[in-house]
């Protein structure tokens, strides 16, 4: 890879665009960029969720997400395709493995547990948000349909392995408890 990066700022981007990957220049709010900025700031909040995760059994699983996401903001930003069938297939295979050692929920939870568990469900959320300006995106370009497909699933595993962190730290899930009496702070 040489040397890409041995200049940190380049000032192209001064004038309110930036480059792409294909040698293209596009305006910084364009919605690739916009989208890119999600995976980008979901990639982030996983690193957070792993700095709190010494010997977990998803730190591995987080790691490679992460390697998954990088590629896919190169293949959207005018790379080659990588996103394939193959890794939303592993996603799948990892929530139905995490899945069964849970309990099954019968009620609804809301965010929290243990901060990694919190910063996973953070995860979710922000991995929501990217999922949300990939499908505005593929209105506007032809996208792999398969990168949707990857970012829904995988906001499914991230609530999973939030609940699993909270358990292996000895946090409960924190059910949601609708309509109860509330009192003012």
């Amino acid at each position: 890879m040489g040397h890409r990066l041995s200049k940190i700022y380049t000032r192209t981007g001064d004038q309110g665009t930036t480059g792409l990957a294909d040698n293209r220049r596009t305006d910084k709010d364009d919605i690739v960029i916009e989208t890119l900025g999600a995976i980008d700031e979901l990639n982030s909040l996983i690193g957070v969720v792993i700095s709190f995760l010494p010997h977990s059994p998803v730190k591995a699983d987080l790691s490679d997400i992460q390697q998954n996401l990088f590629d896919l903001g190169g293949e959207l930003a005018g790379g080659r395709q990588t996103i394939e069938d193959r890794y939303i297939q592993h996603l799948e295979n990892r929530l139905d493995h995490l899945n069964e050692l849970l309990p099954p929920l019968k009620e609804f939870i809301l965010p929290g547990g243990s901060q990694a568990g919190a910063f996973c469900h953070q995860a979710r959320t922000v991995c929501r948000r990217a999922e949300r300006r990939l499908v505005s995106l593929q209105k506007q370009a032809a996208i792999n349909p398969l990168a949707i497909a990857y970012v829904n699933r995988l906001s499914d595993l991230l609530f999973v392995m939030a609940r699993i962190i909270n358990r292996d730290s000895g946090n409960s899930d924190v059910l949601w408890q609708p309509g109860r009496a509330r009192q003012p702070g």
